[in-house]
């Protein structure tokens, strides 16, 4: 803890200019991505990026998200759902200070798609990258291989890079990733110190004044904005206790809510969220590839217990893949709850027809979230009740999403969130429990049911929301009742604050990290 305190204390110091008056820079204490690239991640550390570094033709704005138009002035489609057409706003600039055109935004879904990391997987299905052009310096034209209704809502999760500074750094055909993973290449309100990044360890971000919102709406604005995950849990909120970090990250643990609450230098800021806590289940792998099996493990978890006993009912039961009021999940839908006896009557079921329940089960939990472990170990002790042998194994997300490739790497069972980086169905179901996107880690239940992948697909193409709704609907069904994975709570978002950050608003897209609405008090 010293160390941390004696880094921090010196990157505050070095970062003041001169002057005794001189704004004390944010020192945000969330998580890092492992690569600054917008178009290689597709996680809640990699929003941070995206938000503050870089723009994208639309954002999600406010709680409940709103989509809004961001560089893109207007746009229009065809009648038959397949061309799309957006003209740009005039005068924004990269923070090199050349104009962002359509060339640039096309550049960019050509480099996402060429890469096919990421977000891309929202777009490759329907979209070549040839059918990505810019007729002129403010239009950029995209014509889809069929129609795809959740077109709109996905746009923002696509940042648009400055190819002037990423082409003289292609190495080897590889659009510049290396390069790009610990460099800037953006037009956001934030810009990038490149020389300050280490991964998931320090990055510096300074204002960028010509930003194209301007700052009005923003009398005080943040100069300097220093990122300092602190990984292990006691440690960060003493951090934040002593200020030595502004601000947590949004997964702040319940029985640590009153503790900042009662310093007279912090407080807690609670948003309800769309994003859901799930314990993944390995459908490849024996004993998971047994419907009842999984049942088993489904009605061993002690919802009730986790949800109101140990996170103090900060959370809302969530039975199903979706978050509790979204279009297109059924109402009424029964999820599982503890129920040991029928959790020992499905064991029964499953070791007759030959899974191997009699075998050691690892669970990986992301250590440096205590909330994964405190799910993990209260899971173990419920199922040694009805035989089972269940090891809990720390890991990292890094390390767990980097494993989830291949069904054989992919863990028997993980803890993480889902979280909102779209709002459409296609966020959640759409891209957990279709099979064509095995292989992520949204999908690393490696759950396959064709009438599932049906349902969904068609969902995917079916340009009316009213006609898509019964789709997810009933896909939503069949996934709960074959238990493909073990649905917990919907989140309240829980970030510690100190009370010098003012403006801090949250959306369930970006978790509340846009740092460009806040301000600081000295």
């Amino acid at each position: 803890m010293k160390s941390l305190r004696a880094a921090l204390a010196a990157a505050l110091l070095l970062a003041l200019p001169a002057g005794a008056e001189a704004q004390r820079p944010l020192v945000w204490g969330d998580n890092l991505p492992s690569s600054l690239d917008p178009h290689a991640l597709f996680d809640v550390p990699s929003q941070l990026i995206l938000l503050n570094v870089y723009d994208g033709l639309y954002r999600y704005v406010g709680n409940p998200p709103k989509l809004e138009p961001w560089l893109a002035a207007s746009h229009k489609v065809s009648t038959d759902g397949l061309t799309w057409e957006f003209t740009l706003k005039d005068g924004a600039k990269f923070h090199d200070g050349s104009a962002i055109t359509g060339a640039d935004v096309a550049y960019s879904f050509k480099r996402l798609l060429g890469m096919g990391k990421g977000p891309a997987g929202a777009f490759r299905p329907v979209l070549k990258s040839e059918n990505v052009t810019a007729p002129d310096a403010r239009t950029v034209r995209f014509v889809l291989d069929k129609p795809y209704a959740p077109f709109l809502a996905a746009m923002p999760l696509v940042a648009v890079v400055n190819p002037r500074a990423i082409e003289p750094n292609v190495k080897d055909g590889d659009f510049g990733a290396a390069w790009l993973s610990g460099a800037d290449a953006g037009s956001g309100a934030y810009r990038i110190d490149p020389a300050s990044y280490k991964p998931r360890q320090s990055l510096d971000l300074q204002r960028f004044a010509d930003h194209f919102l301007g700052w009005s709406y923003n009398a005080r604005p943040i100069q300097d904005v220093r990122v300092r995950p602190v990984i292990e849990t006691s440690t960060r909120v003493l951090a934040l206790l002593r200020g030595e970090i502004d601000a947590t990250d949004g997964y702040l643990p319940t029985d640590q809510v009153e503790r900042v609450e009662k310093n007279a230098s912090t407080r807690v800021a609670k948003d309800e969220s769309m994003r859901v806590f799930i314990i993944r289940m390995n459908n490849r792998k024996p004993p998971f590839d047994n419907v009842d099996a999984r049942r088993c493990f489904a009605t061993a978890f002690n919802y009730k217990g986790f949800n109101e006993v140990i996170l103090k009912g900060l959370v809302i039961r969530n039975p199903g893949p979706n978050p509790n009021g979204l279009w297109g999940n059924p109402a009424g839908l029964r999820g599982y709850e503890f129920d040991l006896a029928k959790a020992k009557a499905h064991c029964d079921k499953a070791r007759a027809a030959g899974a191997p329940l009699n075998r050691e089960v690892e669970i990986h939990v992301q250590s440096e979230l205590e909330q994964t472990v405190q799910a993990a170990q209260m899971f173990q002790s419920d199922l040694r009740k009805v035989g089972i042998n269940l090891k809990v194994v720390p890991n990292t997300w890094p390390g767990i999403t980097g494993a989830t490739a291949r069904p054989e790497t992919t863990p028997d069972m993980w803890v993480h969130w889902v979280s909102t980086y779209f709002v459409d169905p296609e966020n959640w179901i759409g891209q957990m429990y279709d099979s064509q996107f095995h292989g992520t880690w949204k999908a690393s239940s490696w759950y396959t049911n064709p009438k599932v992948d049906a349902l969904l697909r068609q969902a995917r193409d079916e340009p009316d929301q009213a006609r898509r709704a019964p789709l997810y609907e009933e896909a939503t069904r069949i996934v709960v009742d074959e238990s493909a994975d073990i649905w917990v709570y919907n989140t309240v978002n829980l970030r510690g604050l100190t009370k010098r950050v003012q403006g801090y608003q949250f959306s369930p897209v970006g978790s509340g990290g846009e740092l460009r609405l806040m301000s600081l008090a000295n």
